[in-house]
């Protein structure tokens, strides 16, 4: 239904509902599912609890672990699946500029350079928007226990950097879809919308927005 991107990545704030969709997207294209799986990070729970202590464990373990997941999609051929995935290895050197002191970032930065893989940009790239609030509601609605008690100025330091991201982004085609009154996990309605928003999809850089 979507050949013509076989490769779609889904990026946005924590609670943008990016993994939900990604599954959905999968599940209707019989593609390939990539996700980051954060629960494998063994300092992720301590980062919520004390960020200043433990932020740059916690953001080289998601480098580390990402660019493995990165290499494994430059390993195939032209035959290789489709796929959809819930993040892309850019958004690290987001998050580490978020999170590190002057001094990490630089070490960080580094690192990344030296691992990341040359890789070819996605087919599509589908930003997913939401107000700070709206963000900190459904990670409170979650199942993770330890992200319930994100503050909601974090949630807005986070949607800020992606903001600014998806601004200069230009690497691959970019629908940025605002997702404050849309559920794509429990509304099929809103799913079937917006898959028939990619398929009309014509430039490189589109929005989608549905009125409250």
């Amino acid at each position: 239904m979507l050949g013509r991107f076989r490769h779609i990545v889904v990026e946005g704030p924590i609670g943008a509902g990016k993994t939900s969709l990604a599954r959905r997207l999968a599940n209707l294209t019989g593609a390939e599912l990539i996700l980051e799986q954060p629960d494998d990070n063994p300092f992720l729970q301590r980062f919520y609890e004390d960020r200043r202590r433990y932020a740059l464990p916690t953001q080289l373990f998601f480098l580390v672990s990402r660019v493995e997941q990165a290499r494994r999609l430059t390993q195939g051929d032209l035959f290789r699946p489709a796929s959809v995935a819930d993040f892309m290895l850019e958004k690290d050197m987001l998050f580490a500029r978020t999170v590190l002191d002057e001094a990490e970032f630089r070490l960080y930065r580094q690192l990344y350079e030296g691992l990341k893989p040359r890789s070819s940009a996605p087919d599509l790239v589908i930003y997913l928007q939401a107000d700070p609030s709206t963000l900190a509601e459904r990670v409170k609605k979650r199942a993770r226990g330890y992200e319930r008690t994100l503050a909601e100025n974090y949630l807005a330091e986070l949607a800020r950097a992606y903001s600014e991201f998806f601004y200069h982004y230009d690497a691959a085609p970019l629908l940025t879809v605002n997702s404050e009154h849309l559920n794509f996990a429990e509304r099929d309605n809103d799913f079937d919308l917006l898959v028939q928003r990619i398929r009309d999809m014509r430039g490189v850089r589109e929005f989608f927005n549905l009125g409250a």
